[in-house]
C-alpha cells in the first residue's frame, strides 16, 4: 500500500501531464454531448454515460444507435468491440507496474488510450517511475475533464450545430497519430505499427471497425512478441558464439 506522502506527488505530475490533452478533448466531448442530445438522451443521462462509461468512441456509437433505436444487445456488442483494445492496454500495463487488486480495477474503469500512451512514454522517466498513482493522475485528468466538458456540451446541446459540420472526425486519427509517434523508437516499433496499420486498413474494406481494431491489436501485438523473441534469440546465439 502506498504512503499518503507518497502517492500524491506522482499522482499530481501524471495529472498534470495530461493538462494540455484537455484542449484536444474539449470538441469531442462536446460532440459527444450534442450527438447523446440529438438522440434523445436526457442531459442526466448524457452524462450519467460518461462518468459510467468514458470511452469516446463507445460513447459516440451508442449514443447513435440509441438514436436509431437499436437493440440492448447490438449497443452493448458494439461498445465491446470498440473497447477491446484496452485487454491489449491492460496487459502491457500489468507487465510494467506491480498492482493490487483494488489498483487494478481503478486503473481498468479510467483508462484511456491517451493516459495509458503518456504514462507508458513519460512514466519510465518520472523519479518514482511508473506507478499506479502517476497512472490514475494521469487517468483522473482526462476523466475531468471529460466530464466537465460533457456537461457544458449537453446543457448547450440545443445551440450547438451538427457534429458533423463541426469536422470532429478528425480527432480520432490526430490523436492516436500522437500517441504513436513517441513510442516509435526502434526498427521493430515502426515494423509492427506499419504492418499493423496496413493490416487495419485492409481488413476495414470487409469487417467493422470494432472488431478491426480487435484483430489489429492482437496481430500486432503477436508479431511485436515474434520480433522480439527472435531478436533475443539471436542476440543469445550471438553470445554463445563469440
Amino acid at each position: 500500500m502506498t504512503a499518503p506522502s507518497s502517492f500524491w506527488p506522482p499522482f499530481w505530475r501524471g495529472f498534470r501531464m495530461l493538462m494540455p490533452i484537455w484542449l484536444g478533448t474539449v470538441p469531442f466531448a462536446v460532440a459527444y454531448a450534442v450527438t447523446a442530445r440529438a438522440s434523445g438522451l436526457s442531459v442526466w443521462q448524457t452524462c450519467l454515460m460518461s462518468l459510467t462509461t468514458f470511452a469516446g468512441a463507445s460513447q459516440f456509437a451508442a449514443a447513435g444507435m440509441f438514436g436509431a433505436h437499436a437493440s440492448g444487445f447490438g449497443i452493448v456488442l458494439t461498445t465491446f468491440l470498440l473497447n477491446a483494445r484496452h485487454v491489449l492496454y491492460g496487459l502491457s500495463l500489468s507487465r510494467q507496474m506491480p498492482l493490487t487488486g483494488p489498483q487494478r480495477a481503478f486503473a481498468a474503469q479510467f483508462l484511456t488510450d491517451e493516459a495509458y500512451g503518456m504514462a507508458v512514454v513519460n512514466g519510465p522517466k518520472d523519479p518514482t517511475g511508473l506507478s499506479f498513482p502517476f497512472l490514475l493522475g494521469a487517468e483522473l485528468s482526462l476523466y475531468v475533464s471529460w466530464n466537465v466538458t460533457t456537461l457544458l456540451g449537453a446543457l448547450a446541446g440545443g445551440f450547438l450545430p451538427d457534429p458533423a459540420a463541426l469536422g470532429v472526425g478528425v480527432i480520432f486519427p490526430l490523436a492516436f497519430l500522437g500517441l504513436l509517434v513517441p513510442m516509435l523508437s526502434g526498427r521493430t516499433s515502426l515494423v509492427v505499427a506499419l504492418a499493423a496499420g496496413l493490416g487495419g486498413w485492409a481488413l476495414s474494406r470487409f469487417l467493422p471497425s470494432g472488431l478491426v481494431i480487435l484483430l489489429a491489436g492482437v496481430g500486432g501485438a503477436l508479431l511485436g512478441a515474434w520480433l522480439l523473441t527472435r531478436a533475443e534469440a539471436a542476440d543469445k546465439a550471438q553470445e554463445a558464439g563469440a
